[in-house]
């Protein structure tokens, strides 16, 4: 099987680029033919396709109002990923193509061009771009439904962005999009969670949406299903993410639980100020951060946002640990509440600070509920299943019987 894989950056970037090289590696793993097609980058990986990206696309750095033009149009369709790309596809002559994050960059103008040449079309989901134009569902740090799919004048209006110009400009692409019908020729579109899926039938018709949950890859984590007493939360340092929730709550039970902060954001220097009995690590990776997990009590998602099919909980999960999340977006498909973890209501710090409380009273419960995560672990989110499934999904579509 000949796969084209799409996405705008050839490098670990996030969560969504996770996803996309673990895919790539299993299916060079089982011999299949992958293309590979993106965008310049030095910190890219190597790849024999790497002629073919386009060049690197930068929206924060354009200097000339010549240069803030182009990429304004460039934003909306880029020639020259339709350009390079055809002439990818006439060299290599792919079955499929499998597009995960080509937003502003690759954009969706590629799409056509697949079907032009008669090829099946795979769009991993990974965030709620077909929805709110700004993918992410939040205004000035709430969560933020206004588009609905449809109404996409309002991060222009509402002014999401901060930014009317940004504002019109994300308005004109959706539109754009949807008046060239873009997205029509999609044939399937892979959603990390049953949340997203739901979302996206309000723009999307059911039957080309399948719920495909992220793997993790669960022969990389050992569980020892015991710990040091501290909870931990590893994230972004930002509003979104619903550290300052969980800060306040750990007031109220500081003098029996430290807590360790791994990660670094925009709210970084104002919590170490604030919040100065927390113990911050900055940004840990590898296995450093392996250890900071494996040796935590529970770990604590307090998202204040449309968490989608979250990371972190399922590295959580794989070592073996309890999570309390916010019961919002993906996380109650991932957190069984009272068997794997425990969920509170999103911003409730009285409530939070109680589902804390019954976690650091209980190491008996913490294990418990440590050995059942990983168990749900192994059973719906390991990357050995989610592979078998991908692979069905593409067979399926290239299957000359309905």
């Amino acid at each position: 099987m000949k796969i084209l894989l799409v996405n705008k950056f050839f490098h670990l970037n996030g969560g969504s680029e996770t996803v996309f090289f673990q895919e790539r590696e299993f299916l060079l793993a089982k011999g299949h033919h992958v293309i590979d097609f993106s965008m310049q980058d030095e910190r890219n990986i190597a790849s024999p396709y790497s002629d073919f990206f386009i060049k690197k696309i930068d929206f924060q750095h354009s200097v000339s109002l010549k240069d803030k033009i182009g990429q304004a149009i460039s934003f909306i369709h880029c020639s020259e990923a339709v350009s390079k790309l055809e002439q990818l596809i006439i060299q290599e002559k792919p079955d499929i193509a499998h597009l995960h994050n080509i937003y502003h960059q690759l954009t969706p103008s590629i799409i056509p061009l697949l079907k032009k040449y008669g090829m099946k079309v795979v769009v991993t989901l990974h965030d709620y771009k077909l929805i709110c134009p700004s993918y992410i569902a939040l205004k000035d740090g709430e969560i933020c439904d206004a588009c609905q799919g449809k109404s996409f004048w309002k991060p222009f209006i509402l002014n999401c962005q901060n930014s009317h110009l940004q504002g019109l400009l994300l308005s004109i692409e959706a539109y754009w999009h949807k008046w060239k019908r873009s997205y029509d020729g999609v044939d399937r579109f892979l959603s990390p969670s049953s949340f997203l899926a739901d979302l996206t039938a309000k723009r999307i018709a059911t039957d080309k949406i399948q719920v495909l949950r992220n793997g993790i890859d669960t022969g990389k984590y050992q569980a020892t299903f015991s710990d040091q007493g501290y909870a931990l939360y590893f994230g972004r340092l930002s509003k979104e993410k619903g550290i300052e929730t969980l800060l306040q709550a750990h007031k109220n039970v500081a003098a029996e639980l430290p807590l360790k902060i791994v990660g670094t954001g925009p709210l970084e220097d104002k919590l170490r100020i604030d919040y100065p009995t927390v113990e911050y690590l900055g940004y840990q990776s590898g296995q450093t951060l392996h250890d900071i997990i494996t040796n935590a009590a529970f770990v604590v998602v307090p998202s204040e946002w449309y968490e989608n099919c979250s990371m972190v909980v399922l590295e959580s999960m794989a070592f073996g640990k309890p999570v309390i999340g916010s019961r919002i977006g993906g996380i109650p498909e991932q957190v069984e509440d009272e068997k794997t973890g425990l969920l509170f209501e999103m911003g409730n710090v009285q409530e939070l600070t109680r589902k804390m409380t019954i976690l650091v009273e209980s190491s008996t419960l913490r294990f418990q509920m440590g050995k059942a995560a990983r168990e749900k672990l192994e059973k719906d989110y390991s990357l050995g299943e989610h592979n078998k499934k991908l692979l069905t999904v593409y067979s399926d579509l290239l299957s000359p019987f309905p």
